[in-house]
């Protein structure tokens, strides 16, 4: 089998990674020359176990290939960015409708296309399907198109990818059927046939869920704060329930999916999603929630940063809240930020982002973060002070005062 996927991105290139292991011919398409160009020496761009090792092998044995155009293949799979549109929330699909129309040269009858971009309600009926009806093709006889989103955890993409199960939803009953045959080539999860619309929906809600209750554990810090209770023990103590999980607070929602796809679900109906919507502006005030304690913690001075992907152990910083925080303590202190799995020229080691430091700020659960050489920081920095907003600092020296969201409620 040979199979083309638009976009080498966080899900787009293991994904390619799989089939080219899988004894399928892979082509990897992307706008982006630089990234071509390195992955066609085996260098990919993205910070995620096992991935390196498969894309160079695939590339020594010529199974695996990236390109800036697409080339005739028996499968399409578009995995581009589908941001929200900030004037009213919906889906932008203006990705997926230039990635489709990129294919619709090298496309032939029985081919299957399989949009795994994750897409509001209704998408691929209403959107996607007219566009390879118009150009002559008749979905479910001789052009098979699904929507099959993927579910994976950064950092367990690979694994994740392979064993976890995978909704197949096709326009035709026949189009599922097809869309499998192509995962069939490396999932070892259950494959479950339904709808396109089904399975659009379904993605949408299982980041929606999260989200969800991410900010109810987000409201809880606050009231917590508010009233004088340690919200970390509250936690603990409900999680002692059987039936009951509160999560972790912390300083807002990042990533391209909780952040973004239960706008999808509100934009569709906003007279009925408004705990959706609730949720949503809930975590998106935690930036707010940071800086204001940040300001009664400290009135200025500088600030040492710790971590700005979204995501601990991984170099992921799409959507991070982390970058809407620093914006907003830069009009007022001096910043200097340290992050272990991003490479970005502006950012310090960790000793010289503590160095005469009136605070540590830490925004990222990385591993790094979580047992720091402390005597050597409270030595370097002015006031040894940290505001862990992650909640991963369990334990520090006498001299080292420790903010978390479990006594946050001191500073009123």
């Amino acid at each position: 089998m040979k199979v083309c996927i638009i976009g080498q991105g966080y899900i787009g290139l293991p994904t390619a990674a799989l089939f080219a292991r899988n004894h399928c011919e892979v082509v990897g398409v992307d706008i982006s020359e630089e990234m071509i160009k390195n992955l066609n020496k085996g260098i990919i761009h993205i910070e995620e176990p096992g991935i390196s090792d498969i894309i160079k092998k695939a590339v020594e044995l010529k199974v695996y290939k990236a390109s800036l155009t697409p080339e005739k293949a028996d499968a399409f799979i578009i995995t581009v960015p589908t941001p929200y549109i900030v004037e009213n929330y919906s889906c932008d699909l203006s990705y997926v409708i230039t990635a489709c129309e990129s294919i619709l040269p090298y496309i032939e009858k029985g081919n299957t296309v399989i949009i795994e971009s994750t897409i509001a309600p209704m998408s691929t009926d209403e959107t996607i399907k007219p566009i390879f009806e118009k150009a002559g093709f008749t979905i479910g006889e001789d052009l098979f198109l699904a929507h099959c989103p993927e579910r994976v955890l950064p950092g367990k993409i690979i694994d994740e990818l392979i064993h976890n199960d995978r909704i197949i939803g096709g326009v035709t009953p026949e189009c599922a059927k097809k869309a499998s045959e192509v995962y069939g080539q490396f999932v070892e999860g259950d494959l479950m046939l339904t709808e396109a619309k089904t399975a659009e929906l379904s993605k949408c809600m299982e980041n929606t869920f999260r989200d969800v209750n991410i900010a109810l554990a987000n409201e809880l810090a606050k009231i917590c704060a508010e009233i004088g209770v340690n919200a970390l023990d509250v936690i603990e103590m409900a999680n002692k329930h059987p039936r009951v999980n509160l999560h972790s607070p912390g300083p807002g929602v990042g990533g391209h999916c909780l952040a973004i796809d239960p706008y999808f679900i509100y934009a569709k109906a906003p007279e009925q999603a408004k705990i959706i919507k609730l949720a949503r502006d809930t975590n998106n005030s935690m930036p707010d929630f940071v800086v204001e304690n940040v300001k009664k913690i400290i009135p200025d001075g500088k600030i040492a940063v710790l971590g700005v992907s979204y995501k601990g152990n991984t170099g992921d910083d799409r959507e991070s809240p982390a970058y809407e925080i620093i914006a907003k303590l830069s009009a007022n202190y001096e910043i200097a930020i340290h992050d272990p799995h991003i490479e970005n020229p502006d950012f310090v080691s960790l000793d010289e982002a503590t160095k005469d430091a009136n605070l540590i700020l830490v925004l990222c659960d990385h591993n790094e973060f979580k047992n720091m050489d402390y005597d050597l920081i409270s030595k370097s920095m002015v006031n040894p002070i940290i505001f862990d907003t992650k909640n991963i600092i369990k334990e520090v020296p006498n001299e080292i005062k420790l903010y978390n969201y479990g006594n946050l409620y001191e500073l009123n």
